[in-house]
């Protein structure tokens, strides 16, 4: 497991074979994306990326927030600086690289939703793969209460995930609903007690992580490209995928389990290995 540097804003820690959590710590500001906060999550992301040991992570907030989207008090503070048409928009600057980053991670990532989340905090969560929220959350994107868009992935992953008219009510109404609504609409996958959810996100990324590295990362990547292409681009792309797993030892351990009506023993690499 590779070591945890000293973040400012956050701290990530080991949680099952393969899983690690990541929390973002500025719970006295809900927190609240601040460039420091962005830095450090950009260089976590990074750091986990490139171990080998490490195949899911689980993005969560500490305190009773997941992320409150962008900091107020530091956005007012960039906003009068200088006159907001002379610099680059806030959101490119703070929490646009970090929605784009967890997109577009090699590693499946599960969202643990503790608490509020809501505009670009909500947007942070969408980008996740999976999103399992506690019965304590509320959720919505809440931009248009500020005067903006959503600016931070918010139209990109909305309509994908609840539709288009649920996604354009949401938007434009700033709406914020609780988890079971959040559930019915399909924003999350699934509810659990606030008490539940740490364990229940770290059953469902433990039961991931058992699964090759490589083989979870070309399925992401598949899942992804799918929402930019059409069926035949997609079964194109995926061939290749398929076509570059076919001389992993691991398809050749799975498909001898399966005939064999055993668990298969994936090559996954262990923290002992690496000693």
């Amino acid at each position: 497991m590779t070591e945890n540097a000293a973040f400012e804003t956050l701290y990530f820690e080991p949680v099952a074979d393969g899983v690690v959590r990541v929390t973002l710590n500025r719970p006295e500001h809900g927190n609240g994306v601040v460039p420091e906060l962005a830095r450090d999550l950009l260089a976590a992301l990074t750091q986990l990326e490139l171990d080998r040991t490490v195949r899911v992570l689980i993005l969560t907030g500490a305190g009773r927030q997941f992320c409150a989207g962008a900091d107020l008090g530091e956005f007012q503070r960039y906003l009068t600086e200088r006159h907001a048409q002379e610099q680059e928009p806030y959101n490119a600057r703070v929490l646009w690289p970090v929605t784009q980053r967890i997109g577009s991670c090699r590693m499946p990532i599960i969202a643990a939703i503790n608490g509020g989340a809501t505009a670009g905090g909500l947007d942070l969560a969408l980008a996740c793969d999976i999103r399992i929220a506690s019965t304590a959350a509320k959720m919505g994107e809440t931009y248009i209460r500020l005067g903006l868009n959503p600016g931070n992935g918010g139209t990109y992953f909305l309509p994908r995930l609840v539709g288009s008219g649920m996604a354009a009510e949401l938007a434009l109404t700033g709406d914020i609903v609780d988890a079971e609504r959040a559930l019915q609409i399909g924003l999350v996958n699934r509810v659990v007690a606030p008490e539940a959810l740490a364990g229940a996100a770290v059953e469902l990324a433990a039961r991931i992580a058992a699964y090759p590295r490589l083989a979870l990362e070309a399925t992401k990547q598949q899942l992804r490209h799918s929402w930019h292409t059409d069926l035949a681009g997609a079964m194109s792309a995926s061939f290749w995928a398929v076509a570059a797993l076919h001389y992993s030892d691991d398809l050749r351990e799975g498909v001898a389990a399966a005939k064999e009506k055993r668990a298969p023993k994936f090559n996954v690499p262990r923290d002992t290995e690496e000693k």
